[in-house]
């Protein structure tokens, strides 16, 4: 069961590495390519290290680490254009809202202390407004400009690692994966007797994360009391750790059940997990930013409007997971 698994994975990752053969220069074709190495590693690298114990360690243990880098540098292009589209579609829409609405966007959380911007001063604070709305322009600006320098610089660091030595190793050693998995001594017995093991170990390791987790905080979306920067940002590293268990429990049944259709349950949580994370990152680019020196007032402002939207979408997705995660088995029981 186990190697079947590897080996539709492992053809997964080489039809990757043909689909950016085959794409040349359409940026729609090395996304998608991109895509699909990203998905394959992830899930290769996964598997190897739930079931190491029924694999050859050190083999096991090495092309985990390489599978790793090299998911982890295709992400970070795919993370900087996630990232600038999110925070540009929510300047956007603050700054297109009417004066009320955004009286409470500003006032119902905290903004970064760093960023030293302005409260608003009350519901219809038509000061407020203006100011949010002369510096959603400028925050955006600045925020393309960064973010656009660093999706550059992740876009060639991506092309440097698809060209190199290092890669074509690592797609070697996938290929060989395609057709021979090498097992230690207790991949010789039988499925039933030993696959079972592992993936409880990652349930477990999962529910014990779930469990330190304020999951009655986040019983009720945009949990004001949760926000701000040192009660916000400081609080998400639990979360993010929860996030690869679920992945990694995820992997595991899709091992066990032959495929990678999965728990739609699970699914949804683990989504949930997904835009916590990414609202939780582009709230860090949103306090980044306000820190650059020379600054309007006008701009930090509207950095600290979007820093809060951005904890807004945190809190929600907080409350997704906790709604999703009592619906999985794990949940209930």
């Amino acid at each position: 069961m186990l190697a079947p698994y590897l080996h539709a994975r492992a053809a997964d990752f080489l039809r990757g590495i043909r689909l950016h053969t085959e794409s040349g220069t359409g940026t729609g074709g090395v996304e998608e390519a991109a895509g699909t190495l990203r998905a394959a590693a992830r899930r290769i690298s996964g598997t190897l290290h739930t079931f190491r114990p029924l694999l050859d360690a050190a083999w096991a243990d090495q092309l985990r680490a390489e599978l790793a880098w090299l998911s982890g540098t295709l992400a970070l292009e795919h993370a900087c254009t996630s990232r600038l589209v999110r925070l540009a579609d929510a300047l956007s829409r603050l700054a297109g809202v009417g004066p009320a609405a955004t009286a409470t966007a500003t006032t119902t959380t905290a903004v970064p202390a760093t960023a030293a911007v302005p409260a608003a001063r009350g519901n219809g604070d038509t000061e407020s407004v203006r100011g949010l709305t002369l510096g959603a322009a400028r925050a955006g600006a600045l925020l393309e400009r960064q973010l656009t320098l660093a999706r550059t610089r992740a876009h060639s660091a991506a092309l440097q690692a698809l060209g190199s030595a290092r890669f074509h190793a690592v797609a070697d050693a996938v290929a060989l994966l395609a057709s021979e998995v090498p097992l230690g001594p207790a991949g010789a017995a039988r499925a039933d007797e030993v696959l079972d093991a592992p993936a409880a170990v990652v349930e477990r390791r999962l529910r014990d994360a779930v469990g330190v987790l304020p999951l009655a905080r986040a019983a009720a979306p945009y949990n004001a009391t949760a926000l701000g920067l040192t009660a916000g940002e400081s609080q998400d590293a639990p979360w993010h750790q929860t996030r690869g268990l679920l992945r990694l429990h995820r992997y595991a049944g899709e091992v066990l059940r032959g495929g990678t259709e999965g728990d739609p349950v699970l699914y949804e949580a683990a989504r949930a997990l997904d835009r916590h994370r990414d609202a939780a990152e582009a709230a860090a680019a949103a306090s980044a930013a306000a820190r650059t020196p020379r600054i309007a007032p006008a701009t930090a402002y509207a950095l600290g409007v979007l820093h809060a939207d951005q904890r807004h979408e945190v809190e929600a997705a907080r409350f997704a997971f906790q709604r999703a995660w009592s619906r999985t088995p794990a949940g209930v029981s």
